[in-house]
This record gives structure tokens, C-alpha cells and sequence, in this order.
């Protein structure tokens, strides 16, 4: 009351419009304190609070009987890891399942331990086991308690195809570049291999190169079983973009190719090593190491370390695998009726190569070695053409089939999709899409 009365004795001082602007600025305070306000006749004594406690009948718990699972428990298999911590974190309690695991000839991949696959097990109250999954390469290793035991079977996996998305770019190297991306190896080498005959991946790679790639992967239960097909790619070598798509152009048989169905895989690869340095070039005279004397180098040599894999450049017929000269072990290729490939100081040949056999461009014929006259393991590799030494990195190189006229319609059908998927990967800065 008493601030009231101050407050007007104060505003009777002030002109008489300063009174009505002053009413009006003071309207909402006279709100918002009676906003605050406590309503006459209130009660605000404290209400008594009683607390009530009840006691519930719950049914009593029953022991799980032999065939009854109790618990189910996955875990990933981590580095470091031995049998019997694994089981100890999925809380098996079983010395005679353990003893089973461990002495059973079937149950013996579970001792490989890989990191990153997983171990499911559903065990009773008292940690005894019911039943084991593991997931083994393709294959389910099942582990089931029965009246005898135990009993371990092994049956094709379920698979879930998934197709995935990536792109990315050329730091140092592919490999560098899809570790970088969370790619599987066999992406990168899928990719080297489809632009293999456009792009020499030893010496052609520049730092900023670009690629995307969409590509198929199976899964089980959410977990990576093994990497499939790459569907389509593009790779963008010193501002040059190479594209390729998959098509399968009769049953079970397919390639890749570009856009307007140009057959992509030439009839030969530039390198038959997948990846590798050149050592030593195609020339008319080099200093020989082993014989210390210049002569005609009338191939390409290939550093790469002993056992690495040599494929055959092309579709074609053993001519001869075996020991000669300064070349060590060889194996030559002839293709069609003109063209030879020769591959020489070779550690060992594939299982059946032999004057005769047929062999398809992209198949393993032999290993790297250092046989011969040679200093160190590489591969020697020659091609020739009615006989005369061709430089296979300057060579040019007769082009594969492309897709018929009759084909084309399906052709466009089916890869439009892939080829839709990577005009979004060009316009992203992504480094992966599921």
C-alpha cells in the first residue's frame, strides 16, 4: 500500500499525457505480478503423504531342464584371443564341451580364431552349452547337444547380398586408397584388373587420381562373409576418365564394358603380375648384371618378391613350361597363330601346366622366382608378334568382342542402374555408401 501510494504521488506530478503513456507502459507489470499472485482463501497447508508397501506374489523359479536354452550370447573374436577366453566371456561353464571342441576334427576350425568373426553360443542356467555357431568362410559350424554329447555339422551359410557404394582418392597408392576408403583388397585388385589393359598401374598412377566403385558383398547376419563382383567403376587417371560396367552376355559368362558396350579387357594384359615395379625396360642395350656385357633387352623384367602370382596376358595354349637357358623356368603361351607371351625365370608352375593345356587370360600359369641368369626374383616377360620382340607396354593391343546389336537393348537395361549410381559417386565427397 504504502509503495502504492508513493508511486502515485509521483505520477500526479507528470503532465497529463506523460500519465496515460505511463499507464499504459505499466499495464502488463500489474500483470504479470498478479500472474504470481496466490488466489484468496487457498489452502496451503501440507497434505499428509502415507506410504504404502505391498507384497507381490511372484511364481517360484524353476531349474531349466536338459533341453531348455537359457541364455543366448555372441562375441567377436578379438586379437589376442585364445579358446578358452572366448568361451570364458560367453560364460561357458562346460569342461566337456570344451574338451569336445578341442579334440573333434570338424570343431578344429574354431581354433583359427579370426579377428572380427563372431561365435554365438546359447548355454543353460549353470553355463553348460546347448549349441555353438560359427560362421567359417562360406560355411555355418554348428555345434548341437544331444543325448550322446555333442554333434558338429557344417552347412552353407544363409547369405544376404548387399550392394555397397565408394569413392576416393589416390594418395600414394590403390591399395593405400581403399585401405583409406574401409575397401576389401579385392576390390582394389578387381579394379586394377578391369582398367589393367588401359592404365598401367605400375608406372600410370599420379597422386590425385580418383575412383568410384560399386560393388556386391555377402553377409550373414550382419556379418561380412566374403567380397563379391564389382558391378561398375570409374577411374580417373591424370584428368582421363575410364569407365566400366559388368554384363553378363550368356549364362554364367561375363565382362566388363564401357558405357557404349566397347569390350573393355583387350586380348591382352599390359602386366601379367597384378602389382609390381618395372626393374627393367624394353631396350636395345642394356648392361646385363649377370653376364657383365651390354646387350638387347628384348622384354620387360618385373621386381616383385618370390611366389608372387604370374597370369597368363591372354586366352591360349601352353606351348611349353619347363627349363631353358638363361631363362630358367618358362612357360610360353601361344595365342591364336601370330601372337607368343614368354614368362621366364620362374620359382615353380600352377598345378597341370603342361605343353597343351588351354589356359584363359587372367589364370595363374607359375610363380616369380629367380632361376636362370638371374640376380634376384623377378619376372622376365616377352611378347611377340610372328615371332619379333614387341615392347608389350607400347604394344597396341587388338581389342575383344564388343556388345551386338541384338544384345544392346539389354545391355542398356541392365547397366543403367550402375551407371546412374556412379554419376552420384562423381558428385560426392564421400568415402562410402551402403
Amino acid at each position: 500500500m504504502i509503495l502504492a501510494q508513493k508511486l502515485f504521488d509521483l505520477v500526479r506530478k507528470f503532465p497529463i499525457r506523460h500519465r496515460i503513456a505511463a499507464a499504459l507502459i505499466a499495464l502488463p507489470c500489474f500483470g504479470v505480478v498478479a500472474a504470481f499472485g496466490i488466489a484468496p482463501h487457498t489452502i496451503v497447508e501440507r497434505v499428509p503423504v502415507n506410504t504404502v508397501v505391498e507384497e507381490l506374489t511372484l511364481p517360484p523359479l524353476a531349474p531349466a531342464s536338459d533341453g531348455v536354452p537359457a541364455f543366448t550370447r555372441e562375441e567377436r573374436i578379438q586379437r589376442g584371443d585364445t579358446f578358452a577366453s572366448l568361451l570364458a566371456r560367453l560364460q561357458v561353464d562346460d569342461p566337456a564341451a570344451a574338451k569336445f571342441l578341442r579334440d573333434h576334427k570338424q570343431a578344429k576350425a574354431l581354433y583359427q580364431l579370426i579377428p572380427g568373426r563372431t561365435v554365438r553360443v546359447t548355454t543353460r542356467a549353470d553355463g553348460k552349452l546347448v549349441s555353438l555357431r560359427y560362421l567359417n568362410g562360406g560355411n555355418l559350424l554348428a555345434v548341437d547337444r544331444n543325448d550322446n554329447g555333442f554333434a558338429v555339422t557344417q552347412m552353407p551359410a544363409q547369405l544376404e547380398q548387399r550392394v555397397l557404394m565408394a569413392s576416393a582418392e589416390i594418395r600414394s597408392s590403390l591399395f593405400g586408397a581403399t585401405d583409406a576408403a574401409g575397401l576389401p583388397d579385392a576390390v582394389a585388385t578387381q579394379i586394377a584388373d578391369m582398367f589393367s589393359t588401359d592404365i598401367d598401374f605400375h608406372r600410370d598412377l599420379r597422386k590425385g587420381d580418383r575412383f568410384s566403385v560399386v560393388y556386391e558383398m555377402s553377409y550373414h547376419r550382419g556379418e561380412v562373409v566374403k567380397t563379391g563382383r564389382v558391378l561398375a567403376a570409374e577411374f580417373i587417371n591424370q584428368g582421363k576418365a575410364y569407365r566400366a560396367v559388368y554384363f553378363n552376355y550368356a549364362e554364367n559368362q561375363g565382362a566388363y564394358y564401357t558405357p557404349d558396350g566397347r569390350n573393355l579387357r583387350k586380348q591382352f594384359l599390359r602386366s601379367p603380375l597384378e602389382f609390381s615395379r618395372v626393374s627393367s625396360g624394353f631396350t636395345n642395350a642394356r648392361f646385363h648384371p649377370v653376364l657383365q656385357t651390354w646387350r638387347a633387352h628384348k622384354g620387360i623384367d618385373y621386381a616383385a618378391p618370390r611366389g608372387t602370382r604370374v597370369k597368363a596376358a591372354g586366352d591360349g595354349v601352353v606351348e611349353f613350361a619347363g627349363r631353358q637357358g638363361g631363362y630358367g623356368n618358362l612357360v610360353v603361351l601361344r595365342h591364336q597363330s601370330k601372337y607368343t607371351t614368354w614368362y621366364g625365370h620362374l620359382s615353380g608352375f600352377a598345378k597341370g601346366m603342361r605343353k597343351g593345356k588351354r589356359v584363359a587370360q587372367g589364370e595363374v600359369i607359375a610363380f616369380v622366382g629367380a632361376t636362370g641368369l638371374a640376380t634376384g626374383p623377378h619376372l622376365h616377360y616377352e611378347f611377340r608378334i610372328n615371332g619379333v620382340h614387341q615392347n608389350p607396354l607400347r604394344v597396341a593391343m587388338p581389342e575383344a568382342p564388343p556388345i551386338t546389336l541384338e544384345q544392346k537393348p539389354r545391355f542398356e537395361q541392365n547397366t543403367r542402374l550402375y551407371a546412374q549410381r556412379l554419376d552420384l559417386l562423381r558428385g560426392t565427397n564421400l568415402a562410402s555408401l551402403d
